[in-house]
């Protein structure tokens, strides 16, 4: 990427940012207002973006645990919606040939299937970038989402393989060895500590893999995914998606950039487009009923499905494949190109508003929840106690002890991510899984009157802790929030919203080193965790 690209998508991705929508949009606009100056993309653009995916991939699957795919809402939800949409979409697409519609003129029954095929999946690179904006990646909605992203990309890598004509290479039966590298990389990983050997690791451990998939016939991206699948169990994976977020982020601008920049539309390819994404709803409508048949709550069912309300990048491919093959026209690639940047802007508003849009109409959504519920999506209800953390991380978890010593076992946490909730409970703590910004958590959050002295609110998400302080003001106006902040102009957003105390996380840390210095220096006899000798 050179300075012109960088600099118009920073200036359109900045001026989308401030009315509320997400940059990538701004990126995408960068892509097609180039374009119409005449700048080309070049192999360059195109290998940042390809680096952008693999990095992304990886970071998917640094978060992904396989005995998560195999449970049924993920792995039957994704196969199902699959045929469904296949039969939906080509329908529509079949009846669209019918019409004086140009794009669509050439449009047999076959190509209909074909292309509804590369419609039914939803783009992995829009849902990751709103959940982790959101800090949602581990909550369940979340987790289903990303899980029946990555069946749907090992649909991707079927497809291709059969379409391509060119079976992989009989020594890909060698890359089921691959859990044997396992044990090496993460003593490599280990023993790179923190600093930039950790960072060029991060670059090169995907790389590898992806380099490992081509050279044995199979497509190099699916590489990235499962090396990053096999290290996730390991306490590295999670600091290691840190190292690789920054850069991952901004590669995949490129990414953006080279969807905008495929083409200029027209008048007929924007028709086009637009009448394929209005789809869409089809789309989301098929994972809710599907959802909630596996026994998801409402709220839950809903969050997925409008986290997969958009076309995925897949459709460019599936694209480029039918026009070599001459079974649609090169225009479809361009409309290709547009549907997927229209659906981004559908989804987005969508997303931005889902909590909106649960409350408001959360009595018809319920009305097609099963009777019975999937052990860690049930609402918990909470009594009997004297404080309660919100956001188990690192804040959370020492802010938790601290006020373990004061209140004893009358102090609970709560967070949404179901698998750290089993390791706080693995070291004896009381957590509970629940998700503060969840409408339905709060109608059964219960406290006695006078009981609870303090909620700490120790989120990373600014949304999440802003929600929260409403609804317990709201219900309980006399309790004592507490909230932390990563920036000083959040404060006032949260003290507007109830929260009695908030504290700029990275200055109370500063003044807690610097505090426990002192009280060292002043009684040496005091030890680092605060007892005597």
């Amino acid at each position: 990427m050179d300075a012109t690209m960088l600099l118009a998508a920073f200036i359109l991705g900045f001026l989308v940012k401030q009315i509320g929508l997400p940059p990538l949009l701004g990126f995408l606009a960068a892509g097609f207002a180039l374009h119409g100056l005449g700048v080309e993309g070049g192999p360059m653009l195109q290998r940042v973006a390809d680096t952008g995916i693999m990095l992304l991939l990886f970071s998917i699957g640094l978060k992904v645990r396989v005995k998560n795919l195999l449970a049924a809402e993920i792995w039957a939800v994704a196969t199902l919606h699959m045929l469904a949409s296949v039969v939906l979409i080509g329908a529509f697409i079949t009846l669209l040939s019918y019409t004086a519609i140009t794009a669509f003129s050439e449009i047999n029954w076959q190509t209909a299937l074909l292309l509804s095929f590369a419609l039914s999946f939803s783009s992995t690179v829009f849902t990751v970038k709103v959940l982790e904006e959101r800090g949602e990646m581990g909550a369940k909605h979340g987790r289903i989402a990303i899980g029946i992203l990555i069946l749907q990309d090992f649909f991707a890598v079927l497809f291709l393989t059969l379409s391509s004509g060119k079976l992989p290479s009989p020594w890909s039966i060698c890359l089921f060895l691959l859990p044997l590298l396992k044990r090496p990389i993460l003593l490599l990983i280990r023993r790179s500590g923190h600093g930039e050997l950790q960072i060029l690791l991060g670059f090169l451990i995907p790389f590898a893999a992806a380099t490992l998939f081509e050279v044995f016939g199979v497509k190099p991206d699916l590489g990235a995914l499962l090396i990053g699948m096999l290290l996730a169990d390991d306490e590295k994976a999670d600091e290691l998606a840190k190292t690789i977020m920054g850069f991952k982020d901004l590669l995949l601008v490129g990414f953006f950039l080279t969807i905008g920049l495929s083409g200029m539309p027209t008048l007929s390819s924007l028709g086009a487009a637009l009448l394929i994404t209005c789809v869409i709803p089809i789309k989301v409508i098929l994972f809710y009923l599907f959802l909630t048949r596996f026994k998801l709550r409402a709220r839950t069912a809903l969050f997925s499905s409008l986290n997969l309300a958009t076309y995925s990048e897949f459709g460019l491919i599936v694209g480029a494949l039918a026009s070599k093959n001459n079974w649609i026209s090169t225009e479809w690639l361009i409309v290709f190109a547009l549907s997927i940047s229209v659906s981004f802007i559908f989804a987005s508003p969508l997303n931005s508003s889902a909590h909106v849009l649960y409350q408001r109409f959360r009595f018809l959504l319920k009305y097609f929840e099963s009777k019975e519920r999937l052990p860690d999506d049930r609402i918990v209800s909470i009594q009997g106690i004297d404080a309660a953390v919100f956001g188990m991380g690192r804040t959370g978890t020492a802010a938790y002890e601290v006020l373990r010593e004061r209140y004893g076992k009358h102090v609970v946490g709560v967070d949404h991510d179901q698998e750290q909730v089993s390791l706080h409970k693995d070291h004896g703590r009381i957590v509970f899984q629940g998700d503060a910004i969840d409408y339905d958590f709060w109608e059964r959050f219960e406290i006695e009157e006078g009981g609870v002295k303090v909620l700490l609110l120790a989120m990373p998400s600014y949304t999440a802790n802003l929600y929260a302080s409403e609804r317990i003001k709201q219900k309980y106006a006399n309790v004592t929030v507490a909230s932390v902040v990563a920036f000083d102009d959040q404060i006032a957003g949260l003290k507007k919203a109830g929260a009695d105390l908030v504290y700029n996380i990275n200055s109370e840390a500063g003044k807690g080193f610097a505090n426990h210095v002192c009280e060292k220096m002043e009684n040496p006899a005091v030890h680092e965790d605060g007892s005597y000798m």
